[in-house]
C-alpha cells in the first residue's frame, strides 16, 4: 500500500519538460494523473512558443530516468509521453523546457496572427478548444481539394458551409456536380439566421444559379449534343473506333463538316436514319435503339445549355443537379459535357473551383463505361494541369479509394471527416503525405461535424469543428419514424 502511494505521488510530480532538437518537431512528458493533454490540445512551452500536439501514450519508465529527488532504485512508474509541431515555424532548438496548456485567448492571437491579407472564412471552431474560431485561407483553395468522410460524418453539411462562406468572401466562380440534390438550395436562407446575416448572404447568393432536369423553360438542365466532340458522341453511342470502325468514321465525318448547333436530337435522328450512306443510317439506328433520343437531356433548341453556362460571362455560382436527371447515363454525359466544356475553354485563364460532389461516380478508379473513362481522364487531366489555367478541384467522396488515383494524389488541401475503415486513411496518409499521421488516424472517432484540416487552406493541420449552416440543405436523410415504438 505504501509502495503504491509512493509511485502516485512519483507519478503525480512528473514536471512538464519539453524539448525540439530542430526547434521544429517536439517531444513532451508529463504526469498521467490529472492528464489534459490529448491529440490536438494546444501548448504554451517556454514564455511564448506556442505548439500542437499530436499524439499522446502512456510510458513506462524508472523513476530515476526523471531525476527526482527521493526516488527509489527499481520499480516503474507511469508518465505520459507524446510529440508535437511547433507553431512558430523552425526556430532554435531547445531541450526540456517546461510547458503547460495554452490558455485559448493564447491560440486565438497566434491563429490571428497566422492569417494572410487574403479573405478568411470562417467555416467554424477548434474541436479541442471550442471558444475559438479557426478560419480557413480562401487563397488556399488555389490548390485541389480532396474533401472526404462516412456516410453521417457531416461531410455534405460541412462542405456547404465552404461554398457558402467562399460566396460571401472571394469572388471566385464555383461550378459544383450535384448528384444527391444536395445543393440545389445554395440561394436560400435558412430559418433562424440573423438579420444581419441574411441581408449580406442574399445578395452574394443572387449569382447562384441551380439547372434541374425535368425542368421547363430557362432552369432546364439541358446539353446540346451537337456541342460535344467526336469522342463524346462515339461515346455516348459505344461506338469502338475498330470493332466499329465504318460507323465510328462516318461520325467523325459528320462531326468535322459540322452538325447544325440549332438541330434537337429528334431532328438529327431523322437527318441519320433518311441518309443515303448506309453508315451514317447505321449511327442513326444505333442512336434509336440505344434510347439516347429519348433522354430529357438534351438541347431541343433551348438557349443557355450547360456547355454555354460554364463559359465566359456565366454564373458566378452554378449548381448542376445531376440528381434531377432520370438515368445514369445522363447523369454521367452532363457531368462529362461540363467537365470537357471547362477544358476546352482552360486558355480564357478564368479561376473556377470545380466541386465534384460523390467523386466516385464521376471519376472512379476504375470505369465501367466509355463516358465516364472519358470524364474521368478530364478529371486527372486537370488535377495535373488545370492550376496553371485557374482550374482548381474540389473532390467529395466517402470511399477515398474510390476515386481516381491522379485525382487524389494531386490535392494539396484535406478535409477529413469520420472514417471508420483503416484501409482508407492509410491510403490517405500514404497518398496525402502532408497531413499528419498521427493526427489522421483520430478521423475514427471524430463526432459528427468534426473534421481534420491540412494543407494550403489551412495555417496549420488541426482538428475543426465546423459551424452552422447560413442556406438551407437540399437533400435530407429519410426519417427514421419507424424505429418508434408503439402504435
Amino acid at each position: 500500500m505504501q509502495a503504491s502511494s509512493g509511485r502516485r505521488k512519483l507519478e503525480q510530480s512528473v514536471p512538464n519538460l519539453a524539448s525540439a532538437i530542430d526547434g521544429r518537431r517536439f517531444t513532451f512528458q508529463t504526469s498521467l494523473h490529472g492528464l489534459a493533454l490529448t491529440a490536438g490540445a494546444y501548448v504554451t512551452i517556454g514564455a511564448d512558443r506556442v505548439g500542437l500536439v499530436h499524439s499522446v501514450e502512456e510510458a513506462s519508465i524508472d523513476p530515476a530516468e526523471l531525476g527526482l529527488p527521493g526516488a527509489p532504485p527499481g520499480g516503474r512508474v507511469s508518465i505520459a509521453r507524446g510529440h508535437g509541431l511547433m507553431l512558430d515555424g523552425p526556430g532554435t532548438p531547445f531541450h526540456q523546457e517546461s510547458f503547460v496548456a495554452a490558455e485559448p485567448s493564447v491560440v486565438a492571437d497566434w491563429i490571428e496572427g497566422a492569417g494572410t491579407r487574403r479573405a478568411r472564412l470562417d467555416v467554424g471552431a477548434l474541436s479541442r478548444m471550442p471558444s475559438v474560431r479557426f478560419p480557413l485561407d480562401a487563397g488556399g483553395f488555389d490548390r485541389h481539394t480532396f474533401f472526404c468522410g462516412q456516410s453521417g460524418s457531416g461531410k455534405t453539411y460541412a462542405l456547404g458551409t465552404v461554398l457558402e462562406r467562399l460566396l460571401l468572401e472571394t469572388s471566385l466562380r464555383v461550378v459544383v456536380l450535384d448528384p444527391n440534390s444536395d445543393f440545389v438550395r445554395l440561394g436560400e436562407v435558412r430559418e433562424g439566421v440573423s438579420e444581419e446575416v441574411s441581408r449580406t448572404y442574399r445578395k452574394a447568393a443572387s449569382s447562384v444559379v441551380v439547372r434541374r432536369g425535368g425542368e421547363r423553360g430557362a432552369d432546364r438542365l439541358h446539353v446540346r449534343f451537337t456541342d460535344c466532340s467526336a469522342d463524346e458522341q462515339a461515346a455516348i453511342l459505344r461506338l469502338d473506333p475498330i470493332a466499329d470502325r465504318a460507323e465510328y468514321g462516318a461520325l467523325v465525318d459528320l462531326v468535322d463538316a459540322g452538325l447544325s448547333s440549332d438541330a434537337g436530337i429528334g431532328q438529327l435522328l431523322e437527318g441519320l436514319l433518311s441518309d443515303s450512306d448506309p453508315h451514317i443510317q447505321a449511327l442513326g439506328s444505333r442512336l434509336r435503339n440505344l434510347g439516347v433520343h429519348r433522354w430529357q437531356l438534351w438541347s431541343q433548341g433551348d438557349a443557355a445549355s450547360m456547355q454555354d453556362l460554364v463559359g465566359p460571362g456565366g454564373p458566378r455560382c452554378l449548381v448542376i443537379d445531376l440528381g434531377s436527371l432520370a438515368t445514369p447515363g445522363e447523369q454521367a454525359v452532363a457531368a462529362e459535357s461540363v467537365l470537357s466544356a471547362l477544358w476546352r475553354r482552360r486558355t480564357d485563364r478564368e479561376p473556377i473551383l470545380i466541386v465534384i460532389d460523390e467523386a466516385h461516380n464521376v471519376c472512379p478508379r476504375v470505369p465501367t463505361d466509355a463516358v465516364t473513362t472519358l470524364a474521368t481522364e478530364l478529371a486527372a487531366r486537370v488535377a495535373a494541369e488545370g492550376r496553371k489555367f485557374g482550374l482548381y478541384l474540389l473532390v467529395s467522396t466517402q470511399r477515398p479509394q474510390r476515386v481516381n488515383e491522379l485525382v487524389v494524389s494531386q490535392c494539396d488541401n484535406l478535409v477529413l471527416m469520420r472514417m471508420n475503415a483503416a484501409g482508407d486513411l492509410a491510403y490517405l496518409g500514404n497518398t496525402l503525405s502532408f497531413a499528419p499521421a498521427s493526427l489522421l488516424e483520430h478521423a475514427m472517432e471524430f463526432r459528427q461535424g468534426e473534421s481534420l484540416i491540412a494543407g494550403k487552406i489551412a495555417s496549420h493541420a488541426t482538428f475543426v469543428r465546423f459551424g452552422p449552416r447560413i442556406a438551407e440543405e437540399g437533400g435530407s436523410d429519410v426519417p427514421t419514424a419507424w424505429a418508434t415504438t408503439g402504435p
